[in-house]
């Protein structure tokens, strides 16, 4: 196995280490997973590549289960707030 050195700053090494203990993994081993998911996540993406293409998305978008209307922005604020005084996001 290869060892690669990671220079980030001290506030992220906290929070990343913080993450990874919640997580009950070790910082290497966050750290790689994190990797693998972002590498997961740009594989999947497929640029549009015609109108037609966009035109499908917003469909498959409308198609999907969900509210029927977005939450106002006085919801989301509360939401925010209420997750810092937790200290954890529900999203």
């Amino acid at each position: 196995m290869a060892r690669v050195q990671l220079v980030i700053p001290d506030e992220d090494r906290e929070r990343y280490a913080h993450q990874a203990r919640r997580e009950g993994l070790s910082l290497s081993a966050w750290l790689r997973a994190a990797a693998r998911e972002r590498l997961l996540r740009r594989q999947q993406i497929r640029p549009f590549r015609s109108p037609a293409d966009v035109e499908a998305f917003f469909r498959q978008c409308d198609a999907l289960d969900g509210p029927a209307t977005e939450p106002g922005w006085d919801e989301h604020l509360a939401a925010i707030d209420e997750s810092r005084r937790r200290g954890a996001s529900d999203t």
